[in-house]
């Protein structure tokens, strides 16, 4: 029986990841953006576009957007993405887009790995040197000017571009061979956890997301991504919290990140409560 929201699981052997979508099986799985990124049917934007642009003012000065946290190197020697970030950006963009046709993550993700290039396709490496992976969102942008409203929309849309060129390239060319591994590993513990994962978020999410589940796809990814790393790979659970959180920030909108933090948090308390409560059956056991 097919899932009809996130919040279903599968109750046969295979888990699937329909959400009520028409995708057909030649969905453009190249390209797995979230339409909430779109400025229109052609080009992308950045987080900062959607729903913010539209808020600028001729009221107070520019305010110039805060400096970004120093990140890892992302460039490895070949040229290609090599930090964690990256991987889970990949992962995160992949599970979007298997949500939404309907298909096992992994196997999308072979499926983009083994697919060909188009006639004359070229990638220019240079854009992954501007592309920024630490780049959020933030509130609306107050101008002074038109023509300083006008040079920010600019600078917003160079980035989109630079954006649109790097995630729908293909991952060979962009990512290097541990990030794709690494993003394999959290795709397949993904689809091995996703039906216990699913009641977890049952749980733990608001009541909002609840109730329109395909509007909250993308957040729900996030969670689905970040618990199956702490559960099943073992990271760090600060170190994935901190990124699902970053993640929320840059591709999600409002309260996103907020919510997400804690229903991670509320993940990992049960987490260990069921850990502790096994631990002592099994001391009860062994002493019996």
């Amino acid at each position: 029986m097919e899932a009809n929201s996130v919040f279903c699981s599968s109750h046969s052997s295979k888990t699937h990841f329909i959400f009520g979508s028409n995708h057909s099986s030649s969905s453009q799985f190249l390209t797995p953006l979230p339409t909430k990124l779109l400025i229109d049917s052609k080009s992308l934007s950045s987080p900062r576009t959607s729903l913010r642009t539209s808020a600028l003012t001729l009221e107070k000065p520019l305010e110039k957007p805060s400096e970004p946290r120093e990140s890892l190197p992302k460039i490895d020697k070949s040229g290609r993405f090599c930090s964690p970030r990256s991987a889970r950006e990949l992962a995160l963009l992949i599970a979007y887009a298997a949500c939404l046709e309907g298909s096992d993550p992994v196997r999308l993700f072979e499926r983009r790995m083994n697919a060909r290039r188009e006639p004359g396709y070229e990638f220019d490496k240079d854009s992954l040197l501007k592309y920024n992976h630490m780049s959020f969102g933030g509130p609306p942008v107050a101008t002074e000017t038109v023509e300083e409203a006008d040079e920010l929309l600019r600078h917003i849309e160079k980035e989109s571009a630079i954006e649109a060129e790097v995630l729908s390239a293909p991952p060979k060319l962009v990512y290097g061979k541990l990030i794709l591994r690494f993003t394999r590993k959290l795709l397949v513990a993904v689809v091995d956890k996703w039906d216990s994962h699913v009641l977890v978020i049952d749980k733990v999410a608001p009541p909002n997301w609840k109730l329109e589940p395909a509007g909250r796809i993308l957040e729900l990814c996030i969670l689905h991504l970040a618990m199956s790393e702490i559960a099943v790979l073992g990271t760090r659970h600060q170190i994935v919290i901190n990124e699902a959180v970053d993640l929320a920030k840059r591709f999600c909108d409002g309260a996103a990140p907020r919510i997400i933090n804690g229903c991670l948090r509320t993940f990992l308390k049960d987490l260990h409560g069921t850990g502790t409560t096994q631990a002592s059956e099994e001391k009860q056991e062994v002493i019996s």
